[in-house]
């Protein structure tokens, strides 16, 4: 493994590992305007919410590598408080690449990317008309974290209002992610699609407490074939299934295919590890460990015998 000491690398350097390295991230495309009137649209990837009450976004307009020169929207920011954050969906994402653009100040980014704009209701800058979701806020404070280049400035804002283009909806009037089919930040020229495929549920561990991966049976837990993931998914789950649950699932054709296989139990004990991997891949995590219980029920009746 090699070991990386930040005050060794420049800072081209330590931005592009730290942006490949951290990711995806969520794209703020956001909108400010000047006291002249001059709107500014640009997006940044240094972008996350940090509270639900009050509701806070933050973005960080980083000073420019090169010569430490700050950005058109931190300079709106720190004169006219008030922004426009915007989610960024597949079908926006060349549009939003251009207007990362370094045009010169008073340049509107609205019109250089191709962005119809409307009238915001309690902020100054605009929104985009299409946008799948706008997010009016008040800018509270701006945090500087240093004044060279590459240093970030925390823009923490409130959010006023929630614009939400009603397309992204489910039939319950819910946000539907795939719908949003939001992109993120990767390093380099890349991006990452949120959306099909891509997609996947993880169950929270919140209403039950999970046994925990060190009360998994040494023979599982050691096995060559499940994966830290799949150990996670049997730590997961609170309640193990009664005996009675496992020798019933015994009778299952693909356990029973599996003792007729083979009268190894090594080579057995392997098998069941595949087929209990398949059943957590499909997210059946009781099958999982019925399929895994029934090979230690076995093991303890051949003792016996």
């Amino acid at each position: 493994m090699i070991t990386l000491n930040p005050e060794d690398l420049t800072t081209k350097d330590l931005q592009r590992t730290l942006q490949f390295a951290i990711g995806p991230r969520p794209i703020a495309l956001v909108s400010s305007i000047n006291r002249k009137g001059e709107v500014n649209l640009s997006p940044f990837s240094f972008y996350n919410i940090f509270s639900t009450n009050p509701p806070i976004l933050i973005f960080s307009p980083a000073r420019r590598g090169r010569d430490g020169s700050t950005k058109h929207t931190l300079d709106n920011v720190m004169s006219i408080p008030e922004v426009v954050i915007h989610s960024v969906s597949q079908s926006m994402v060349h549009q939003t690449s251009l207007s990362s653009t370094e045009y010169d100040a008073g340049t509107n980014e609205f019109l250089k990317a191709g962005f119809e704009s409307i009238p915001s209701l309690t902020v100054q800058p605009p929104r985009i008309k299409n946008s799948p979701i706008a997010m009016e806020c008040k800018v509270n404070e701006v945090k500087a974290l240093g004044d060279g280049p590459g240093a970030g400035n925390l823009v923490i804002c409130e959010i006023k209002k929630i614009h939400i283009n009603e397309e992204v909806l489910d039939d319950d009037g819910k946000l539907d992610q795939d719908k949003l089919s939001l992109v993120g930040r990767l390093g380099g020229d890349w991006y990452v699609h949120a959306s099909g495929d891509a997609l996947f549920e993880v169950e929270k561990p919140l209403v039950n407490k999970g046994i925990g991966v060190d009360v998994i049976p040494r023979a599982i837990r050691n096995s060559t074939i499940l994966s830290g993931n799949n150990l996670g998914q049997l730590g997961n789950i609170e309640l193990l299934p009664e005996e009675k649950e496992v020798i019933s699932f015994s009778q299952h054709h693909r356990i029973e295919s599996i003792f007729n296989e083979t009268s190894d139990a090594m080579e057995r004990r392997e098998l069941i590890h595949v087929y209990a991997k398949e059943l957590l891949e499909l997210g059946k995590v009781k099958k999982a460990w019925m399929a895994l219980l029934v090979d230690g029920l076995n093991t303890i009746k051949e003792k016996n015998n």
